[in-house]
């Protein structure tokens, strides 16, 4: 019982901390507008699953790319997709657990990817800020 109120103190927790971000009061604005949010959340998941196909259709041609472990990743479609899309996920998020590792032009392909990645955030606060500097100047007026 417990760690069933544990969790649902974390989870009215995070909720709460998402409102704040999406609501203003009278005397300020949102921080970030769900729209902003939503786009973002959708190009990273057009990518990740766009990079995840390609990592699969390349494996599927006779190029492979991922290995697990050192070894190549066999089975069948949904297999290959699977693991492609979950190493898409953790090099698009930069985490880089390292159980699936690139190779040959995986490598390249990868390295793009994370870079897309990293550059992503950037260009999130950059348009949080000119949304937020747009606003003020309507307010003001």
């Amino acid at each position: 019982m417990l760690y069933f109120i544990i969790i649902l103190f974390i989870i009215v927790t995070i909720y709460f901390s998402f409102i704040k971000v999406f609501t203003s009061d009278n005397r300020s604005m949102p921080y970030v507008s769900k729209e902003t949010l939503l786009l973002l959340l959708m190009i990273y998941f057009t990518l990740l699953v766009s990079f995840g196909l390609l990592y699969t259709v390349l494996h599927l041609e006779g190029f492979p790319v991922l290995v697990e472990n050192g070894v190549e990743i066999t089975g069948n479609y949904f297999t290959i997709f699977t693991h492609s899309v979950y190493f898409s996920a953790i090099t698009i998020l930069t985490v880089g657990y390292g159980d699936i590792t690139p190779i040959g032009i995986g490598r390249v392909i990868a390295m793009t990817e994370a870079l897309i990645g990293y550059v992503m955030p950037a260009a999130f606060v950059v348009r949080v800020v000119l949304h937020m500097d747009g606003r003020d100047t309507k307010h003001n007026k």
